[in-house]
């Protein structure tokens, strides 16, 4: 009897514990285009709120921390595109960043019933990255996230306890410094991270309905696209600008679990539910 018992404990709990790493996940990054605009930024959270599943989102900054630092006289520093994260950058970045921008977005969901929780790399030690190398270029405090970088523990902890993680690009070294890091960067981290653990979907939203051959053309979408496609996209044009860095993140992520990525445009979320949303990225 008691072989029987000890049997059924066993069972139930590797039985319990396979259902629980194949529930759905769902990572969805969003960026400034949707931040900066209240209309479209209320009109996506109402649609995250009504997916089914555990949920992450991830957000990037929009143009409220570039005013904030004009309006205190802290020069924006840019090389190649890329911000330079200085001192006073740093402070401004985090007030944005992990603060009014994502307590916005967490209260907006809430209107919802869908209890977000704000969180930082820092909070429950979720992210920890390290301080970009120095090479030709000195990007100051921006943060590089490697493998282990995640922690998995404290996020699957928040997911089961039912709550909605929203995170800043905001990261942490583990010695006190703050790192202002790339959050597609993070969103991609984040869902192979968890796909250990979930069966895990990841959704970049920007302005466009997905990978388009004709930029100017919002039905010349490029439904699927598989990693021997990327070089030849380039060459053609079709993929350049902020585009590469989100299909590297993309096809990095396919490779080392994650079910599905996909790239598309916000307001089309809805349509996710019937796999009709955006660009998909396959291997």
């Amino acid at each position: 009897m008691g072989s029987a018992n000890r049997f059924k404990k066993y069972f139930r709990k590797h039985i319990l514990a396979k259902q629980k790493r194949m529930s759905k996940l769902t990572v969805i990054k969003i960026g400034g285009n949707i931040i900066d605009n209240p209309d479209q930024l209320k009109s996506f959270l109402n649609d995250f709120s009504a997916i089914e599943g555990s949920k992450i989102l991830v957000h990037g900054g929009g143009k409220i921390a570039t005013k904030l630092a004009a309006d205190l006289g802290v020069e924006a520093k840019l090389i190649d595109g890329r911000r330079i994260t200085d001192n006073p950058t740093l402070d401004i970045v985090t007030m944005v960043y992990a603060g009014l921008i994502n307590k916005n977005i967490v209260a907006g969901l809430q209107v919802h019933s869908c209890n977000a929780i704000g969180l930082s790399g820092a909070d429950g030690n979720c992210i920890k990255a390290i301080k970009r190398p120095v090479k030709a270029i000195d990007y100051g405090w921006v943060g590089d996230i490697l493998d282990d970088s995640v922690n998995t523990e404290s996020l699957v902890s928040f997911l089961n306890a039912g709550f909605v993680p929203v995170f800043s690009a905001i990261t942490h070294d583990g010695n006190g410094q703050l790192l202002n890091t790339n959050a597609d960067t993070i969103a991609s981290s984040i869902a192979v991270a968890l796909s250990s653990h979930f069966e895990t979907t990841l959704i970049y939203c920007f302005e466009k309905k997905g990978v388009l051959r004709n930029i100017e053309d919002e039905n010349s979408l490029v439904c699927e696209i598989k990693e021997k496609d990327f070089i030849p996209l380039q060459e053609e044009g079709v993929v350049s600008g902020g585009m590469i860095p989100k299909l590297h993140n993309a096809f990095e992520a396919i490779n080392k679990g994650v079910k599905e990525v996909l790239i598309g445009q916000a307001s089309d979320l809805p349509q996710f539910k019937n796999n009709k949303f955006g660009s998909r990225i396959l291997k």
